[in-house]
């Protein structure tokens, strides 16, 4: 997954918020992909089907986020601040929380597809679990649909 304009979404509010602090302060923004545990989706048809991830294409994806993920933050650190990327395999808002936690966050600002009704449902809400699962204030930014998207 390379990323997309929906992920991207909460990128300016963190530039924003990044640009009120004082230059003393000294801030990182930490950018995270979680990719899928150990399958690339494919559809057959109507039914959503998982293949493994073989070594290589797990390294190539990761890969692949990683050089995203930095070339996304070139705006922040063209600004001074510092930018770490990191990419993570497994189910997203767990990952999320847990690479918080692990940094010691002290905000958590991510892009949501805004889902409602049924496909919240089927889906299931990342933003919810991280809402109910993160230590550090969560700023949820409702991305505008992609064109051609429903």
């Amino acid at each position: 997954m390379g990323g997309s304009k929906i992920g991207e979404a909460a990128l300016p509010y963190v530039e924003n918020i990044v640009s009120k602090l004082s230059p003393e302060v000294k801030t990182e923004v930490v950018l995270l992909q979680v990719l899928a545990p150990a399958s690339i989706p494919t559809v057959t048809g109507r039914t959503p089907d998982a293949t493994p991830y073989t070594e290589q294409e797990l390294e190539k994806t990761e890969k692949k986020a990683m050089e995203y993920l930095n070339q996304t933050g070139e705006t922040l650190r063209s600004k001074g601040v510092t930018v770490t990327a990191k990419v993570a395999v497994g189910d997203a808002s767990e990952q999320i929380v847990k690479v918080a936690e692990e940094i010691d966050a002290n905000l958590i600002a991510m892009s949501t597809h805004g889902r409602s009704g049924l496909s919240r449902w089927a889906f299931g809400s990342v933003a919810d679990r991280v809402l109910q699962g993160a230590h550090a204030p969560v700023l949820i930014v409702r991305a505008q649909k992609e064109k051609g998207e429903t």
